[in-house]
């Protein structure tokens, strides 16, 4: 499990989320077989939506991140629940590139940097909401900084960070988002960038398997009173019955190719690689109700 982490400093002109996730990371990482740079795109969308998705006030509602950048990574998704539990999937899991001249992964380079982030809201009550931004670097903590800044018009940093072991198993995953309220003095404005300017990198502060740090580290001299904490976890929703609605939905004619085919029909969930089998007499069954 991770955990996350909402915080306020104490003149209450800043407000910060952060999430230890290195749990969640490294589940992702094994359903999907990813390669160390795929993971580590994958680990920093996952804490974003997660952070995100721990945001949204009605208990039904979802977030969507989807990000497209050209690269050879292909589409990257993650899916948050309004408690902060997440799931996802790379196009490309395998995917991976040399690191770069600094050593560290290239993200940006197997997200790709022309294209966009889109962040979709189901609110459960009607159309979702979507905003979209184009991609700043691929490195996705960038580009999710320019979607909160332009997309929701509120002053934004994000921070996050994937660490991966030798063994290509995920060391330490980690992020935080943190926002200015209304009325900010420029004393704190500059403070926070200070403070952001000179803190270790996320991967390093969240190995401890807290993210605390994060807080300490982003509100340095600002006082941060803990408003709350939970865990999260990566979490899949799927289930027969969702995915019997699923199959339902390419209509009968499609259906019918598929029973007539005389081979059960193997259904894999995109997010866990959950694999569903039905039958040709289900699958009959199922035309029978869609023609009623």
């Amino acid at each position: 499990m991770g955990e996350i982490v909402r915080a306020v400093s104490r003149d209450g002109f800043v407000k910060i989320s952060a999430i230890e996730a290195r749990d969640i990371a490294e589940r992702a990482r094994e359903i999907h077989n990813m390669s160390p740079t795929a993971a580590a795109a994958m680990g920093r969308t996952l804490c974003a939506a997660s952070i995100l998705g721990d945001l949204l006030k009605e208990d039904e509602a979802t977030v969507t991140l989807r990000i497209n950048g050209g690269g050879i990574a292909g589409t990257v998704m993650a899916v948050s629940d309004s408690s902060g539990n997440v799931r996802g999937y790379v196009q490309n899991p395998q995917a991976d590139l040399p690191t770069r001249a600094d050593g560290k992964l290239d993200v940006g380079g197997l997200v790709g940097r022309n294209g966009m982030l889109t962040v979709s809201r189901d609110l459960g009550i009607g159309e979702p909401y979507v905003g979209s931004t184009e991609l700043v670097s691929g490195e996705i903590a960038e580009d999710f900084t320019a979607y909160y800044c332009e997309s929701e018009q509120v002053p934004a940093a994000c921070g996050l960070g994937v660490l991966i072991d030798t063994d290509k198993t995920v060391l330490s995953a980690g992020g935080f988002l943190v926002q200015l309220m209304p009325g900010a003095p420029d004393s704190t404005i500059d403070a926070l960038e200070a403070n952001i300017a000179v803190m270790p990198a996320v991967s390093d502060i969240v190995r401890s398997g807290s993210a605390d740090g994060l807080i300490t580290a982003v509100l340095l001299g600002m006082e941060p009173e803990i408003l709350e904490r939970h865990p999260v976890e990566y979490k899949c929703y799927c289930s027969r019955e969702r995915v019997l609605g699923a199959l339902s939905s390419i209509g009968a004619e499609a259906l019918r190719e598929i029973a007539d085919g005389g081979e059960s029909a193997k259904v894999s969930c995109q997010f866990c690689d959950a694999e569903y089998e039905f039958t040709p007499d289900e699958i009959r069954e199922l035309i029978k109700d869609e023609e009623k």
